[in-house]
C-alpha cells in the first residue's frame, strides 16, 4: 500500500531504502492501521517521541504525529480524519500535544490537518532534499491535548 500512495501521491516524498524501518523509526511511541472487511490494511498512522525543538524544550509534552497514508482505494471515508482521531485519544490520556510537519505543496494533507482541528504554527526548510536535489518547505502544524475533565466537588 505504501508503494501504491508513493507512486500516485509521491509521499513519502523520497522512497525509503527500507519501507518497514522508515515505518517504525526513529523513535516509535505508538502505531495503528485501518482495516477493510477482508482485514486489508487501507490505512496507518504512527505517533513518535518529538525531538526537543532547536530553541529548546517543548513546554509540554509533546509526541509527534510522523506517518500518516491511507490507500488510494480507500480514500473518501472519512479515514485519515478517524486515525488522527484515534492518535488525539492517545495523546489525550497522556496530557500529550500533537505535532507534525508536511510538505507545503501537499495541499490534501493540508486540508485535512485544518479540517480536524489542527494549528499551522510556521514553516521551515526541511533538513533533506526533494528527490531533484531542491529544498522542501514544511509547514509545521500542532494540536493541545484536551485537558481532562475536572471533577465537581459535592
Amino acid at each position: 500500500m505504501l508503494a501504491e500512495v508513493h507512486r500516485l501521491d509521491g509521499y513519502p516524498m523520497n522512497w525509503p531504502v527500507d519501507p518497514h524501518r522508515w515505518l517504525c523509526d526513529p523513535r516509535p511511541a505508538r502505531a495503528w492501521v485501518a482495516v477493510d472487511a477482508d482485514r486489508t490494511i487501507v490505512g496507518h498512522i504512527a505517533v513518535h517521541r518529538a525531538a526537543a525543538p532547536a530553541e529548546g524544550q517543548f513546554a509540554r509534552p509533546t509526541a509527534e504525529v510522523a506517518r500518516l497514508f491511507v490507500s488510494p482505494a480507500a480514500r473518501g471515508m472519512a479515514l485519515g480524519g478517524a486515525l488522527l482521531a484515534r492518535a488525539r485519544r492517545w495523546a489525550n490520556e497522556r496530557a500529550t500535544d500533537l505535532v507534525l510537519e508536511v510538505a507545503v505543496g501537499d495541499t490534501a494533507a493540508v486540508a485535512l490537518y485544518e479540517r480536524t482541528g489542527w494549528r499551522c504554527t510556521g514553516t521551515r526548510t526541511a533538513p533533506w532534499t526533494a528527490p531533484d536535489g531542491g529544498s522542501v518547505s514544511l509547514r509545521h502544524f500542532t494540536v493541545r491535548s484536551d485537558p481532562p475533565p475536572r471533577l465537581a466537588e459535592q
